[in-house]
Protein backbone atom coordinates (compact mmCIF):
# COMPACT_ATOMS: atom_id res chain seq x y z
CA UNK A 1 0.00 0.00 0.00
CA UNK A 2 1.03 3.43 -0.80
CA UNK A 3 2.30 6.19 1.94
CA UNK A 4 -0.42 8.42 3.17
CA UNK A 5 0.99 11.33 1.35
CA UNK A 6 1.48 9.59 -1.97
CA UNK A 7 -2.44 8.92 -1.84
CA UNK A 8 -2.99 12.24 -1.29
CA UNK A 9 -0.81 13.09 -4.26
CA UNK A 10 -3.36 10.59 -6.12
CA UNK A 11 -6.13 12.40 -5.42
CA UNK A 12 -4.74 16.21 -6.23
CA UNK A 13 -3.70 14.08 -9.75
CA UNK A 14 -7.11 13.05 -10.62
CA UNK A 15 -9.35 16.10 -9.53
CA UNK A 16 -6.44 18.27 -11.78
CA UNK A 17 -6.71 15.38 -14.91
CA UNK A 18 -10.56 15.57 -14.40
CA UNK A 19 -9.88 19.55 -14.74
CA UNK A 20 -8.82 19.03 -18.20
CA UNK A 21 -11.49 20.11 -20.56
CA UNK A 22 -12.30 17.41 -22.73
CA UNK A 23 -14.35 18.42 -25.76
CA UNK A 24 -14.80 16.77 -29.47
CA UNK A 25 -11.38 16.01 -31.89
CA UNK A 26 -9.15 18.84 -32.78
CA UNK A 27 -9.58 19.85 -36.11
CA UNK A 28 -6.53 20.52 -38.55
CA UNK A 29 -6.97 23.35 -41.13
CA UNK A 30 -6.39 22.50 -44.29
CA UNK A 31 -6.41 24.23 -47.56
CA UNK A 32 -5.28 23.89 -51.40
CA UNK A 33 -2.41 23.79 -52.42
CA UNK A 34 -1.61 22.20 -48.40
CA UNK A 35 -0.41 18.64 -48.46
CA UNK A 36 -3.87 17.21 -48.30
CA UNK A 37 -3.62 15.33 -44.44
CA UNK A 38 -4.37 17.43 -41.12
CA UNK A 39 -1.59 16.20 -38.90
CA UNK A 40 1.92 15.49 -39.66
CA UNK A 41 1.35 12.39 -41.51
CA UNK A 42 -0.90 10.73 -44.28
CA UNK A 43 -3.21 7.75 -43.96
CA UNK A 44 -2.04 6.24 -46.89
CA UNK A 45 -0.07 3.48 -46.46
CA UNK A 46 3.66 3.03 -48.00
CA UNK A 47 4.83 0.41 -49.60
CA UNK A 48 7.12 -2.01 -46.89
CA UNK A 49 8.10 -5.72 -46.97
CA UNK A 50 5.78 -7.73 -44.30
CA UNK A 51 6.94 -10.35 -41.61
CA UNK A 52 5.41 -13.91 -40.83
CA UNK A 53 4.98 -12.74 -37.12
CA UNK A 54 4.35 -10.11 -34.65
CA UNK A 55 7.35 -6.94 -35.27
CA UNK A 56 7.91 -6.30 -31.36
CA UNK A 57 10.44 -3.32 -31.47
CA UNK A 58 11.34 -0.39 -33.59
CA UNK A 59 14.25 1.81 -33.91
CA UNK A 60 15.52 4.21 -36.55
CA UNK A 61 19.39 5.02 -37.42
CA UNK A 62 19.48 7.68 -40.24
CA UNK A 63 17.85 5.98 -43.40
CA UNK A 64 17.84 2.51 -41.76
CA UNK A 65 14.61 0.84 -39.75
CA UNK A 66 15.31 -2.03 -37.24
CA UNK A 67 12.60 -4.34 -36.64
CA UNK A 68 12.55 -6.76 -33.81
CA UNK A 69 10.34 -9.73 -33.03
CA UNK A 70 8.89 -13.41 -33.10
CA UNK A 71 9.32 -13.80 -37.12
CA UNK A 72 11.67 -15.90 -38.71
CA UNK A 73 10.56 -14.94 -42.42
CA UNK A 74 10.16 -11.96 -44.26
CA UNK A 75 8.15 -11.00 -47.79
CA UNK A 76 7.42 -8.60 -50.21
CA UNK A 77 4.61 -5.79 -50.11
CA UNK A 78 0.70 -7.33 -50.68
CA UNK A 79 1.85 -11.20 -50.87
CA UNK A 80 0.42 -13.67 -48.88
CA UNK A 81 2.26 -15.66 -46.01
CA UNK A 82 4.15 -18.28 -47.61
CA UNK A 83 5.31 -16.60 -50.81
CA UNK A 84 8.37 -14.92 -51.82
CA UNK A 85 10.05 -14.94 -48.46
CA UNK A 86 13.69 -14.41 -47.01
CA UNK A 87 14.81 -15.72 -43.61
CA UNK A 88 15.13 -12.83 -41.37
CA UNK A 89 15.66 -14.83 -37.66
CA UNK A 90 14.35 -12.43 -35.38
CA UNK A 91 15.70 -9.13 -36.48
CA UNK A 92 15.64 -7.56 -39.82
CA UNK A 93 16.70 -3.95 -41.41
CA UNK A 94 14.98 -1.54 -44.17
CA UNK A 95 15.41 1.14 -46.30
CA UNK A 96 13.31 3.86 -44.76
CA UNK A 97 12.50 5.28 -47.79
CA UNK A 98 11.77 2.88 -50.21
CA UNK A 99 10.39 -0.05 -47.52
CA UNK A 100 12.72 -2.48 -49.29
CA UNK A 101 15.08 -5.15 -47.13
CA UNK A 102 18.81 -4.91 -46.29
CA UNK A 103 21.44 -7.46 -46.53
CA UNK A 104 21.30 -7.31 -42.88
CA UNK A 105 20.84 -10.56 -41.76
CA UNK A 106 22.27 -11.80 -38.16
CA UNK A 107 21.36 -15.18 -36.72
CA UNK A 108 19.56 -15.20 -33.68
CA UNK A 109 17.75 -18.34 -30.95
CA UNK A 110 15.47 -16.15 -29.85
CA UNK A 111 13.04 -13.13 -29.92
CA UNK A 112 13.92 -9.44 -30.00
CA UNK A 113 11.62 -7.10 -27.66
CA UNK A 114 13.45 -4.26 -27.99
CA UNK A 115 16.17 -2.07 -30.14
CA UNK A 116 17.86 1.25 -29.64
CA UNK A 117 20.18 2.83 -31.68
CA UNK A 118 22.87 5.36 -30.09
CA UNK A 119 22.58 9.62 -31.00
CA UNK A 120 25.57 9.61 -33.30
CA UNK A 121 24.02 6.78 -35.60
CA UNK A 122 27.09 4.12 -35.62
CA UNK A 123 25.38 1.70 -33.30
CA UNK A 124 22.13 -0.13 -32.74
CA UNK A 125 22.02 -2.12 -29.28
CA UNK A 126 18.96 -5.44 -29.41
CA UNK A 127 17.44 -7.12 -25.93
CA UNK A 128 15.20 -9.88 -25.67
CA UNK A 129 15.06 -13.82 -25.64
CA UNK A 130 18.19 -14.90 -27.39
CA UNK A 131 21.48 -16.00 -25.76
CA UNK A 132 23.39 -16.41 -29.33
CA UNK A 133 24.30 -14.16 -32.04
CA UNK A 134 25.87 -15.75 -35.08
CA UNK A 135 26.95 -18.59 -33.22
CA UNK A 136 28.53 -16.44 -30.24
CA UNK A 137 27.10 -16.19 -26.85
CA UNK A 138 25.00 -12.81 -26.57
CA UNK A 139 23.36 -13.45 -22.82
CA UNK A 140 19.87 -11.56 -23.81
CA UNK A 141 21.95 -8.03 -25.23
CA UNK A 142 24.33 -7.49 -28.30
CA UNK A 143 25.15 -4.49 -30.42
CA UNK A 144 25.76 -3.39 -34.01
CA UNK A 145 27.80 -1.57 -35.95
CA UNK A 146 25.21 0.54 -38.64
CA UNK A 147 28.05 0.95 -40.58
CA UNK A 148 28.63 -2.79 -41.22
CA UNK A 149 25.96 -4.45 -39.62
CA UNK A 150 28.88 -6.56 -37.85
CA UNK A 151 28.05 -7.63 -34.27
CA UNK A 152 30.44 -6.09 -31.76
CA UNK A 153 33.00 -8.42 -30.71
CA UNK A 154 33.67 -6.80 -27.56
CA UNK A 155 30.62 -5.62 -26.20
CA UNK A 156 28.72 -8.45 -24.57
CA UNK A 157 27.05 -7.70 -21.21
CA UNK A 158 25.81 -11.06 -19.95
CA UNK A 159 21.70 -10.21 -18.38
CA UNK A 160 19.87 -13.07 -16.56
CA UNK A 161 16.46 -13.06 -18.38
CA UNK A 162 14.84 -11.17 -21.18
CA UNK A 163 15.59 -7.57 -22.21
CA UNK A 164 11.92 -5.00 -22.73
CA UNK A 165 13.44 -2.21 -23.08
CA UNK A 166 16.35 0.16 -24.23
CA UNK A 167 17.31 3.64 -24.16
CA UNK A 168 20.61 5.11 -25.10
CA UNK A 169 21.73 8.11 -23.61
CA UNK A 170 25.74 9.90 -23.75
CA UNK A 171 28.01 6.65 -23.29
CA UNK A 172 25.50 4.76 -21.34
CA UNK A 173 23.04 1.91 -22.48
CA UNK A 174 19.58 1.60 -20.13
CA UNK A 175 17.76 -1.13 -20.36
CA UNK A 176 14.66 -3.06 -18.55
CA UNK A 177 12.89 -6.19 -18.21
CA UNK A 178 11.94 -9.39 -16.80
CA UNK A 179 15.82 -10.21 -15.08
CA UNK A 180 17.54 -10.45 -11.67
CA UNK A 181 21.43 -10.09 -12.29
CA UNK A 182 23.58 -8.64 -14.77
CA UNK A 183 27.19 -9.64 -15.35
CA UNK A 184 26.62 -11.57 -12.27
CA UNK A 185 25.83 -8.64 -10.17
CA UNK A 186 22.20 -8.17 -8.26
CA UNK A 187 19.91 -5.92 -10.41
CA UNK A 188 16.58 -5.98 -10.38
CA UNK A 189 14.79 -5.33 -13.69
CA UNK A 190 16.38 -2.91 -14.62
CA UNK A 191 19.98 -1.66 -15.49
CA UNK A 192 22.75 0.50 -16.79
CA UNK A 193 26.28 -0.84 -18.98
CA UNK A 194 28.48 1.63 -20.79
CA UNK A 195 27.81 1.97 -24.58
CA UNK A 196 31.94 2.09 -25.08
CA UNK A 197 32.60 -1.81 -23.38
CA UNK A 198 29.32 -2.95 -21.81
CA UNK A 199 30.91 -2.72 -18.49
CA UNK A 200 27.98 -2.87 -15.63
CA UNK A 201 27.35 0.67 -14.52
CA UNK A 202 26.54 1.29 -10.84
CA UNK A 203 22.97 2.82 -12.01
CA UNK A 204 20.46 0.64 -9.74
CA UNK A 205 16.78 2.01 -9.80
CA UNK A 206 15.80 -1.66 -8.16
CA UNK A 207 12.61 -2.22 -9.77
CA UNK A 208 10.88 -5.03 -8.09
CA UNK A 209 8.86 -6.54 -11.25
CA UNK A 210 9.17 -6.04 -14.79
CA UNK A 211 10.07 -3.06 -16.89
CA UNK A 212 8.50 -2.38 -20.31
CA UNK A 213 9.21 1.01 -20.97
CA UNK A 214 12.48 3.24 -20.77
CA UNK A 215 13.47 6.14 -22.64
CA UNK A 216 15.32 9.79 -21.33
CA UNK A 217 14.33 13.57 -21.22
CA UNK A 218 16.23 15.06 -24.40
CA UNK A 219 18.37 17.02 -21.73
CA UNK A 220 19.42 13.83 -20.39
CA UNK A 221 18.85 14.78 -17.12
CA UNK A 222 15.69 12.05 -16.67
CA UNK A 223 15.00 8.69 -17.34
CA UNK A 224 11.74 7.36 -17.29
CA UNK A 225 10.90 4.09 -16.27
CA UNK A 226 7.55 2.18 -16.67
CA UNK A 227 6.11 -1.48 -16.25
CA UNK A 228 4.47 -3.21 -13.20
CA UNK A 229 6.53 -2.91 -10.48
CA UNK A 230 5.23 -0.92 -7.38
CA UNK A 231 8.71 0.15 -5.98
CA UNK A 232 12.05 1.99 -6.96
CA UNK A 233 14.58 1.33 -4.73
CA UNK A 234 12.29 0.38 -1.31
CA UNK A 235 10.21 3.53 -2.59
CA UNK A 236 6.53 3.19 -3.65
CA UNK A 237 6.20 4.26 -7.33
CA UNK A 238 3.34 2.09 -9.26
CA UNK A 239 4.11 1.84 -13.26
CA UNK A 240 6.16 4.74 -13.78
CA UNK A 241 9.04 6.36 -12.21
CA UNK A 242 11.56 9.60 -13.05
CA UNK A 243 14.98 9.06 -11.69
CA UNK A 244 18.59 10.05 -11.86
CA UNK A 245 20.81 9.03 -14.91
CA UNK A 246 23.57 8.80 -12.78
CA UNK A 247 22.02 7.03 -9.96
CA UNK A 248 19.38 5.80 -10.39
CA UNK A 249 17.12 7.32 -7.40
CA UNK A 250 13.80 7.82 -7.82
CA UNK A 251 12.48 11.96 -8.14
CA UNK A 252 9.08 13.37 -7.97
CA UNK A 253 6.93 12.71 -10.43
CA UNK A 254 3.18 13.96 -9.72
CA UNK A 255 2.21 12.77 -13.25
CA UNK A 256 2.91 9.27 -12.11
CA UNK A 257 -0.14 9.35 -9.23
CA UNK A 258 -2.69 9.79 -12.18
CA UNK A 259 -2.20 6.15 -13.20
CA UNK A 260 -4.52 4.24 -10.78
CA UNK A 261 -3.02 2.12 -8.05
CA UNK A 262 -3.73 -1.74 -8.57
CA UNK A 263 -6.82 -3.36 -7.35
CA UNK A 264 -8.88 -6.57 -7.38
CA UNK A 265 -10.59 -5.11 -10.92
CA UNK A 266 -7.73 -3.15 -12.21
CA UNK A 267 -3.85 -3.52 -12.85
CA UNK A 268 -2.91 -1.03 -15.70
CA UNK A 269 0.72 -1.32 -16.46
CA UNK A 270 3.16 1.16 -18.24
CA UNK A 271 3.66 -0.05 -22.19
CA UNK A 272 5.43 2.94 -23.81
CA UNK A 273 7.38 6.11 -22.84
CA UNK A 274 8.48 8.53 -25.90
CA UNK A 275 9.50 11.77 -24.74
CA UNK A 276 10.01 15.21 -27.17
CA UNK A 277 10.97 18.35 -26.55
CA UNK A 278 10.10 19.20 -22.82
CA UNK A 279 7.30 16.98 -22.32
CA UNK A 280 7.26 12.93 -21.53
CA UNK A 281 4.37 10.95 -23.51
CA UNK A 282 2.96 7.68 -20.95
CA UNK A 283 0.80 5.33 -22.55
CA UNK A 284 -1.12 1.85 -20.36
CA UNK A 285 -2.39 -1.24 -20.86
CA UNK A 286 -5.05 -2.31 -18.16
CA UNK A 287 -6.06 -5.65 -17.22
CA UNK A 288 -9.52 -5.56 -16.03
CA UNK A 289 -13.20 -3.96 -17.31
CA UNK A 290 -13.14 -0.63 -17.64
CA UNK A 291 -9.40 -0.02 -16.52
CA UNK A 292 -6.98 2.73 -17.11
CA UNK A 293 -5.51 2.08 -20.66
CA UNK A 294 -4.93 5.72 -21.51
CA UNK A 295 -2.52 8.39 -22.34
CA UNK A 296 -0.58 11.24 -20.18
CA UNK A 297 1.84 13.83 -21.02
CA UNK A 298 3.70 15.44 -18.19
CA UNK A 299 6.81 18.36 -17.86
CA UNK A 300 9.59 16.28 -18.33
CA UNK A 301 11.97 18.20 -16.01
CA UNK A 302 9.25 18.55 -13.32
CA UNK A 303 7.49 15.86 -13.83
CA UNK A 304 3.97 17.69 -13.41
CA UNK A 305 0.49 16.06 -14.84
CA UNK A 306 -0.38 18.50 -18.35
CA UNK A 307 -2.78 16.12 -20.01
CA UNK A 308 -4.64 12.96 -19.69
CA UNK A 309 -6.41 10.83 -22.16
CA UNK A 310 -8.98 8.30 -20.67
CA UNK A 311 -9.68 6.03 -23.72
CA UNK A 312 -10.17 2.30 -23.35
CA UNK A 313 -8.41 -0.25 -24.77
CA UNK A 314 -4.92 -0.96 -24.35
CA UNK A 315 -2.25 1.51 -25.48
CA UNK A 316 0.99 -0.60 -26.75
CA UNK A 317 2.93 2.14 -28.56
CA UNK A 318 3.23 5.86 -28.66
CA UNK A 319 5.21 7.84 -31.38
CA UNK A 320 5.63 12.14 -30.88
CA UNK A 321 5.86 13.67 -34.19
CA UNK A 322 6.11 17.30 -33.95
CA UNK A 323 2.29 18.65 -32.31
CA UNK A 324 1.22 14.96 -32.98
CA UNK A 325 1.13 11.72 -30.80
CA UNK A 326 0.62 9.17 -32.52
CA UNK A 327 -1.15 5.85 -30.72
CA UNK A 328 -1.65 2.37 -31.22
CA UNK A 329 -4.06 0.37 -29.35
CA UNK A 330 -6.99 -1.44 -29.54
CA UNK A 331 -9.23 1.39 -28.44
CA UNK A 332 -12.62 0.74 -28.64
CA UNK A 333 -14.55 3.85 -26.30
CA UNK A 334 -13.32 7.14 -26.08
CA UNK A 335 -16.32 8.65 -24.96
CA UNK A 336 -14.83 9.83 -21.65
CA UNK A 337 -12.55 12.22 -24.18
CA UNK A 338 -15.41 13.40 -25.80
CA UNK A 339 -14.58 11.04 -28.95
CA UNK A 340 -16.34 7.97 -30.06
CA UNK A 341 -18.22 5.46 -27.80
CA UNK A 342 -18.28 1.70 -27.33
CA UNK A 343 -19.43 -0.32 -30.38
CA UNK A 344 -18.24 1.90 -32.74
CA UNK A 345 -15.69 -0.33 -33.91
CA UNK A 346 -12.04 -1.45 -32.66
CA UNK A 347 -9.27 1.96 -34.04
CA UNK A 348 -6.10 0.74 -33.57
CA UNK A 349 -4.19 3.85 -35.38
CA UNK A 350 -5.09 6.95 -33.66
CA UNK A 351 -3.39 10.38 -33.68
CA UNK A 352 -3.78 12.71 -30.26
CA UNK A 353 -2.58 16.54 -30.09
CA UNK A 354 0.78 17.12 -28.02
CA UNK A 355 -1.21 19.76 -26.79
CA UNK A 356 -4.12 18.56 -24.92
CA UNK A 357 -4.44 15.22 -25.43
CA UNK A 358 -7.82 15.35 -27.64
CA UNK A 359 -7.87 13.05 -30.91
CA UNK A 360 -7.13 14.08 -34.22
CA UNK A 361 -7.33 13.75 -37.97
CA UNK A 362 -6.01 10.97 -38.78
CA UNK A 363 -7.83 6.72 -38.43
CA UNK A 364 -6.02 4.87 -40.73
CA UNK A 365 -6.41 1.00 -39.35
CA UNK A 366 -4.98 -2.43 -38.49
CA UNK A 367 -6.28 -5.63 -37.94
CA UNK A 368 -5.46 -7.71 -34.84
CA UNK A 369 -4.39 -10.88 -36.44
CA UNK A 370 -2.00 -12.20 -34.42
CA UNK A 371 -2.20 -13.97 -30.52
CA UNK A 372 -1.83 -10.03 -28.57
CA UNK A 373 -5.81 -8.88 -30.20
CA UNK A 374 -4.29 -5.58 -29.97
CA UNK A 375 -2.43 -4.90 -33.41
CA UNK A 376 0.12 -2.94 -33.14
CA UNK A 377 3.08 -3.11 -30.29
CA UNK A 378 5.51 -0.89 -31.59
CA UNK A 379 6.58 2.77 -33.46
CA UNK A 380 9.47 4.18 -34.92
CA UNK A 381 10.15 7.15 -36.57
CA UNK A 382 12.80 9.10 -38.60
CA UNK A 383 10.61 12.85 -38.14
CA UNK A 384 8.89 12.50 -41.39
CA UNK A 385 7.59 8.90 -41.38
CA UNK A 386 5.89 6.42 -38.98
CA UNK A 387 6.49 3.04 -39.06
CA UNK A 388 4.45 0.47 -37.06
CA UNK A 389 5.29 -2.87 -36.25
CA UNK A 390 2.78 -5.76 -34.17
CA UNK A 391 0.87 -8.64 -34.47
CA UNK A 392 -1.70 -7.59 -37.86
CA UNK A 393 -2.13 -9.10 -40.66
CA UNK A 394 -4.05 -6.25 -42.42
CA UNK A 395 -3.29 -2.85 -42.88
CA UNK A 396 -6.32 0.00 -44.69
CA UNK A 397 -8.17 -3.60 -44.87
CA UNK A 398 -5.42 -4.87 -47.58
CA UNK A 399 -2.43 -7.88 -46.38
CA UNK A 400 0.15 -6.73 -44.77
CA UNK A 401 1.52 -8.46 -42.05
CA UNK A 402 3.61 -7.21 -38.61
CA UNK A 403 5.08 -4.34 -40.66
CA UNK A 404 3.93 -0.97 -42.17
CA UNK A 405 5.00 2.58 -43.29
CA UNK A 406 3.42 5.75 -43.17
CA UNK A 407 4.67 9.42 -44.46
CA UNK A 408 4.15 12.73 -45.06
CA UNK A 409 3.90 12.36 -48.83
CA UNK A 410 1.71 15.22 -50.05
CA UNK A 411 -1.66 13.91 -51.11
CA UNK A 412 -2.88 11.92 -48.09
CA UNK A 413 -5.82 9.59 -48.19
CA UNK A 414 -9.09 10.70 -50.82
CA UNK A 415 -12.33 11.39 -48.96
CA UNK A 416 -14.93 9.04 -49.52
CA UNK A 417 -17.00 9.81 -53.17
CA UNK A 418 -19.67 11.95 -52.21
CA UNK A 419 -23.70 10.19 -52.96
CA UNK A 420 -25.77 11.52 -55.53
CA UNK A 421 -27.78 14.16 -53.55
CA UNK A 422 -31.33 14.15 -53.06
CA UNK A 423 -33.59 16.46 -54.67
CA UNK A 424 -36.63 17.59 -55.02
CA UNK A 425 -39.03 20.26 -56.31
CA UNK A 426 -42.34 21.06 -54.12
CA UNK A 427 -42.67 24.65 -54.23
CA UNK A 428 -42.71 27.24 -57.69
CA UNK A 429 -39.67 28.09 -58.48
CA UNK A 430 -37.51 26.13 -56.29
CA UNK A 431 -35.31 23.05 -55.70
CA UNK A 432 -34.25 21.53 -52.79
CA UNK A 433 -31.27 19.86 -52.03
CA UNK A 434 -29.41 17.65 -49.74
CA UNK A 435 -26.64 15.36 -49.05
CA UNK A 436 -24.66 13.79 -46.60
CA UNK A 437 -20.80 14.36 -45.59
CA UNK A 438 -17.79 11.53 -46.40
CA UNK A 439 -15.28 10.41 -44.33
CA UNK A 440 -11.50 10.75 -45.21
CA UNK A 441 -9.37 8.68 -42.97
CA UNK A 442 -6.37 11.56 -42.66
CA UNK A 443 -8.81 14.63 -42.34
CA UNK A 444 -12.26 15.73 -40.00
CA UNK A 445 -13.02 19.10 -41.77
CA UNK A 446 -13.70 18.64 -45.60
CA UNK A 447 -14.82 21.38 -48.12
CA UNK A 448 -18.17 20.74 -49.91
CA UNK A 449 -19.35 22.46 -52.94
CA UNK A 450 -23.06 22.08 -54.96
CA UNK A 451 -22.81 22.28 -58.22
CA UNK A 452 -26.00 22.93 -60.45
CA UNK A 453 -24.61 21.60 -64.00
CA UNK A 454 -21.04 23.69 -63.98
CA UNK A 455 -22.03 26.43 -61.99
CA UNK A 456 -21.11 26.29 -58.08
CA UNK A 457 -23.89 27.32 -56.36
CA UNK A 458 -22.72 26.54 -52.75
CA UNK A 459 -20.09 25.57 -50.28
CA UNK A 460 -19.43 24.74 -46.85
CA UNK A 461 -16.84 23.08 -44.45
CA UNK A 462 -17.96 20.55 -42.54
CA UNK A 463 -16.68 17.98 -40.03
CA UNK A 464 -16.61 14.20 -40.05
CA UNK A 465 -15.56 11.21 -38.20
CA UNK A 466 -15.27 7.73 -39.13
CA UNK A 467 -17.16 6.83 -35.52
CA UNK A 468 -20.18 9.17 -36.35
CA UNK A 469 -23.31 9.29 -38.71
CA UNK A 470 -22.65 11.30 -41.70
CA UNK A 471 -24.24 15.26 -41.57
CA UNK A 472 -26.88 15.78 -43.30
CA UNK A 473 -26.67 19.42 -45.71
CA UNK A 474 -29.58 21.02 -46.97
CA UNK A 475 -29.87 23.70 -49.84
CA UNK A 476 -32.66 25.52 -51.07
CA UNK A 477 -32.08 26.75 -55.03
CA UNK A 478 -33.82 29.83 -55.59
CA UNK A 479 -32.07 30.45 -58.68
CA UNK A 480 -33.97 28.21 -60.94
CA UNK A 481 -37.00 28.43 -63.39
CA UNK A 482 -40.15 26.95 -63.31
CA UNK A 483 -40.66 23.99 -65.90
CA UNK A 484 -36.47 23.56 -66.28
CA UNK A 485 -34.82 20.63 -65.44
CA UNK A 486 -31.51 20.92 -63.81
CA UNK A 487 -29.00 18.66 -62.55
CA UNK A 488 -26.90 18.82 -59.44
CA UNK A 489 -23.93 16.90 -57.74
CA UNK A 490 -21.76 17.32 -54.90
CA UNK A 491 -17.70 18.08 -55.01
CA UNK A 492 -15.46 17.76 -51.49
CA UNK A 493 -12.10 18.63 -51.07
CA UNK A 494 -9.55 17.94 -48.64
CA UNK A 495 -7.52 20.45 -50.08
CA UNK A 496 -5.97 19.03 -52.34
CA UNK A 497 -7.60 16.33 -53.43
CA UNK A 498 -11.19 16.45 -54.73
CA UNK A 499 -14.00 13.99 -55.97
CA UNK A 500 -17.30 14.68 -57.99
CA UNK A 501 -19.93 13.04 -56.95
CA UNK A 502 -22.54 11.44 -59.40
CA UNK A 503 -25.44 14.00 -60.65
CA UNK A 504 -29.16 13.92 -59.50
CA UNK A 505 -31.54 15.63 -61.53
CA UNK A 506 -35.23 17.61 -61.26
CA UNK A 507 -37.94 18.74 -62.75
CA UNK A 508 -38.65 22.60 -61.06
CA UNK A 509 -42.67 23.09 -60.46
Amino acid sequence: MKKAVLVLVTAVAVIAAALIPSGRPVVAATSAPGPGFGSALSAVKQLAWQTNASVNTLAVAGNTVYAGGLFTRIRQPGQPAGRGEAIRTYLAAFNRTTGKPLAFAPKLNGAVWSIATSPNGRWVVIGGDFTMVNGLARKHLAMFSVATGKLVAGWHPAVAYRVSALAIGGNSVYFGGSFGRVNNTERNNVAAVTLSTGALLPWDPDADDDVYAIDLSDSGRRVFIGGGFSEIQGEDHYALAMVSPTTGAPMRMPAAAAIPEPSPDCQSRVKDIDTLGSKVFVSNAGSGLGCYDGVLAADAATGKLLWQSNCLGATEAIKAIGNWLYKGSHAHDCSRDGGFKDGTGIHHLLVESTINGKLGPWYPNTDAGGTTDVGPLAFASGGNDLWVGGDFTKVNGTIQQGLARFTNAAGGSRPGLPAAPKVSSTVKGKATVSFPTVVDADNISLIYSLFRGTTKVASWKRNSYSWTKPVVTTFTDTKVKSGKTFSYHVQVSDGRNLRNGRAAAVKIR
